[in-house]
Protein backbone atom coordinates (compact mmCIF):
# COMPACT_ATOMS: atom_id res chain seq x y z
CA UNK A 1 0.00 0.00 0.00
CA UNK A 2 1.24 3.49 -0.78
CA UNK A 3 1.94 6.00 1.96
CA UNK A 4 -0.84 8.16 0.48
CA UNK A 5 -3.32 5.30 0.72
CA UNK A 6 -2.31 4.58 4.31
CA UNK A 7 -2.66 8.27 5.18
CA UNK A 8 -6.12 8.45 3.58
CA UNK A 9 -7.34 5.39 5.49
CA UNK A 10 -5.86 6.67 8.75
CA UNK A 11 -7.55 10.02 8.21
CA UNK A 12 -10.93 8.40 7.52
CA UNK A 13 -10.62 6.32 10.68
CA UNK A 14 -9.57 9.31 12.78
CA UNK A 15 -12.50 11.40 11.52
CA UNK A 16 -15.27 8.83 12.10
CA UNK A 17 -16.19 7.02 15.31
CA UNK A 18 -17.98 4.20 13.46
CA UNK A 19 -16.84 3.53 9.91
CA UNK A 20 -17.90 0.78 7.54
CA UNK A 21 -15.80 0.03 4.48
CA UNK A 22 -18.31 -1.61 2.15
CA UNK A 23 -19.23 -2.35 -1.44
CA UNK A 24 -21.81 0.25 -2.42
CA UNK A 25 -23.62 2.62 -0.10
CA UNK A 26 -25.99 2.07 2.83
CA UNK A 27 -28.92 2.93 0.55
CA UNK A 28 -27.65 0.72 -2.28
CA UNK A 29 -25.31 -2.04 -1.06
CA UNK A 30 -23.57 -3.89 -3.87
CA UNK A 31 -23.17 -7.26 -2.13
CA UNK A 32 -25.08 -9.34 0.38
CA UNK A 33 -22.39 -9.07 3.03
CA UNK A 34 -22.39 -5.28 2.86
CA UNK A 35 -26.19 -5.30 3.00
CA UNK A 36 -26.06 -7.46 6.14
CA UNK A 37 -23.48 -5.16 7.76
CA UNK A 38 -25.68 -2.10 7.11
CA UNK A 39 -28.74 -3.87 8.54
CA UNK A 40 -26.82 -4.78 11.69
CA UNK A 41 -25.61 -1.22 12.23
CA UNK A 42 -29.13 0.09 11.66
CA UNK A 43 -30.46 -2.32 14.30
CA UNK A 44 -27.75 -1.31 16.78
CA UNK A 45 -28.86 2.29 16.18
CA UNK A 46 -25.52 4.07 16.16
CA UNK A 47 -24.58 6.81 13.73
CA UNK A 48 -21.96 5.63 11.25
CA UNK A 49 -20.23 6.63 8.06
CA UNK A 50 -19.40 4.41 5.14
CA UNK A 51 -16.78 4.26 2.41
CA UNK A 52 -17.71 2.70 -0.93
CA UNK A 53 -14.59 0.74 -1.83
CA UNK A 54 -15.89 0.20 -5.37
CA UNK A 55 -15.29 3.90 -6.05
CA UNK A 56 -11.59 3.79 -5.11
CA UNK A 57 -9.34 0.83 -5.91
CA UNK A 58 -6.59 2.26 -3.71
CA UNK A 59 -8.88 2.15 -0.69
CA UNK A 60 -10.35 -1.22 -1.74
CA UNK A 61 -6.94 -2.91 -1.75
CA UNK A 62 -5.39 -0.71 0.91
CA UNK A 63 -7.95 -1.47 3.61
CA UNK A 64 -7.27 -5.19 3.23
CA UNK A 65 -3.60 -4.56 3.89
CA UNK A 66 -4.30 -2.03 6.65
CA UNK A 67 -6.45 -4.47 8.63
CA UNK A 68 -4.73 -7.67 7.48
CA UNK A 69 -8.25 -8.88 6.68
CA UNK A 70 -8.94 -10.19 3.15
CA UNK A 71 -12.63 -9.37 2.74
CA UNK A 72 -15.02 -6.43 2.65
CA UNK A 73 -17.08 -5.16 4.44
CA UNK A 74 -14.93 -4.12 7.37
CA UNK A 75 -16.20 -2.34 10.48
CA UNK A 76 -14.07 -0.01 12.58
CA UNK A 77 -15.10 1.56 15.88
CA UNK A 78 -12.96 4.41 17.22
CA UNK A 79 -10.21 3.42 14.80
CA UNK A 80 -10.11 -0.23 15.88
CA UNK A 81 -10.92 -3.04 13.47
CA UNK A 82 -13.95 -5.04 14.64
CA UNK A 83 -14.47 -7.49 11.75
CA UNK A 84 -16.55 -8.35 8.74
CA UNK A 85 -20.24 -9.11 8.43
CA UNK A 86 -20.03 -12.62 9.96
CA UNK A 87 -18.25 -11.32 13.05
CA UNK A 88 -20.65 -8.38 13.22
CA UNK A 89 -23.61 -10.78 13.11
CA UNK A 90 -22.19 -12.97 15.88
CA UNK A 91 -21.45 -9.92 18.02
CA UNK A 92 -24.90 -8.46 17.36
CA UNK A 93 -26.70 -11.69 18.27
CA UNK A 94 -24.71 -12.06 21.51
CA UNK A 95 -25.14 -8.39 22.48
CA UNK A 96 -21.38 -7.78 22.23
CA UNK A 97 -21.68 -5.26 19.41
CA UNK A 98 -24.11 -3.02 21.31
CA UNK A 99 -21.89 -3.31 24.39
CA UNK A 100 -18.81 -2.41 22.36
CA UNK A 101 -20.56 0.77 21.19
CA UNK A 102 -21.37 1.65 24.81
CA UNK A 103 -17.84 0.86 25.96
CA UNK A 104 -16.36 3.02 23.20
CA UNK A 105 -18.69 5.92 23.99
CA UNK A 106 -20.54 5.85 20.69
CA UNK A 107 -23.99 7.35 21.24
CA UNK A 108 -27.05 5.58 19.88
CA UNK A 109 -28.83 7.49 17.12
Amino acid sequence: MTDDGMARISSLLADNDVLLFMKGTPLFPQCGFSSRAVAILERVGVPYESVDVLQDQGIRQGIKTYSDWPTIPQLYVKGEFVGGSDIMLEMYESGELAQLMVDKGVAAG
